[in-house]
């Protein structure tokens, strides 16, 4: 059969390489074309476009790259129209892939979406529209099972996919020592601009810290010469595609928001969650926005677990502060193992690709 997926970010291309793989083992013929990444290339997709092009983060961000979104929409709809695909897989995306869907659904396709837009943090009434438009939702954090049961729409758990890959981690792949010092971990972001704001920040913490080696986790859609111009003579590592070996042997961890808290938290690792945007684009968001929480792992938990701080609380002294706690104050480390402890299993056991792939057969066999 063939499968249509778009995945507009690097968490979303993690899913889908994973989504991509396990289709193939329950479908040996599938035929899978992809908007996303390298991972979801590896795995067997033909990639179509990278999500380096796509991914534009806030308000005011989005709202200068229109016409760029428009003519990628555009786009989109004529290769998924030329491919005739059995089914078309959007993977988060919320804001070009709720409208893909809603055009998909006019052509009589049938619709999946791996991993819901965070309807239940802003825009609620989205979910009338993903009702009408999407045939089968698979959602990957438990509360969104009564989430949308409020709106009277079931939904499918699958299982979180973070998870089964960080257990896959752990258990089978080999650390590789980066240095002699005990590491602290810096997570600036996967886009440009948020690494431009955060990473300077972030680095102020290596003077304060000289016993320990800080090392940059580099996102593979970005060149080393982003990473270089803010570095300057900062003594500090730069790896690139070695996440998951640095938060292996991390003791702390400057992580930005988003997939990546959770990731850290499933490694174990202390952290400091941190977040600073366009000025105007987080007005926006404190406006439109109505969860407690920025991190994953503080909304899952429902508690402020890890420390978020967040655009004017992201100054050096603070920064010093939540990170010299992380270090030295052995309660609230043994607090923070507690509460990871009690994170991992509420995200349950269960294989949420291989879940998700046999879901998504079964609809591009016609079975909705």
């Amino acid at each position: 059969m063939r499968y249509y997926i778009i995945a507009g970010e690097a968490s979303g291309d993690l899913v889908g390489g994973n989504l991509i793989r396990a289709i193939h083992e329950q479908d040996t013929h599938a035929n899978v074309r992809c908007w996303g990444g390298d991972k979801m290339e590896t795995a067997g997709a033909t990639l179509i476009k990278h999500y380096r092009e796509l991914a534009f983060m806030g308000f005011v961000e989005v709202i200068t790259h229109l016409r760029a979104i428009f003519r990628n929409i555009e786009f989109c709809k004529k290769d998924i129209l030329a491919y005739k695909p059995d089914v078309l897989v959007l993977i988060d995306y919320p804001g070009f892939n709720l409208r893909i869907a809603e055009w998909a659904k006019k052509q009589n396709m049938r619709i999946a979406y791996y991993v819901s837009p965070q309807v239940w943090a802003w825009k609620e009434k989205r979910v009338e529209k993903i009702k009408r438009d999407v045939d089968k939702m698979l959602v990957i954090l438990p509360f969104e099972v009564d989430f949308y049961k409020k709106w009277d729409y079931k939904v499918t758990y699958v299982g979180h996919p973070l998870v089964e890959v960080v257990r896959e981690e752990k258990n089978n792949v080999p650390v590789i020592s980066l240095s002699d010092k005990p590491v602290i971990a810096l997570l600036p972001g996967s886009r440009a601009q948020e690494i431009k704001v955060k990473l300077p920040i972030m680095l102020r913490m290596v003077k304060y810290f000289p016993e320990y080696c800080f090392v940059i986790a580099q996102a593979s859609a970005q060149p080393d010469s982003l990473y270089k111009e803010i570095i300057g003579e900062e003594p500090v590592l730069l790896v690139k595609d070695q996440t998951y070996n640095l938060l292996k042997q991390a003791k702390a961890g400057l992580i930005t928001s988003g997939t990546a808290t959770l990731e850290t938290a499933l490694f174990g690792v202390p952290q400091v969650v941190c977040y600073k945007g366009n000025a105007v684009s987080f007005w926006l968001a404190t406006k439109l926005v109505s969860v407690k929480y920025i991190s994953l792992v503080n909304l899952i938990m429902d508690k402020p677990v890890v420390t978020e701080l967040i655009q004017g609380e992201l100054t050096e002294a603070n920064l010093k502060t939540a990170l010299t706690r992380l270090l030295q104050d052995e309660a609230y480390k043994k607090e923070l193992k507690q509460d990871y402890e009690t994170l991992w299993h509420s995200l349950g056991d269960k294989h949420a690709s291989v879940n998700a792939a046999k879901e998504i057969i079964s609809l591009a066999s016609g079975n909705v």
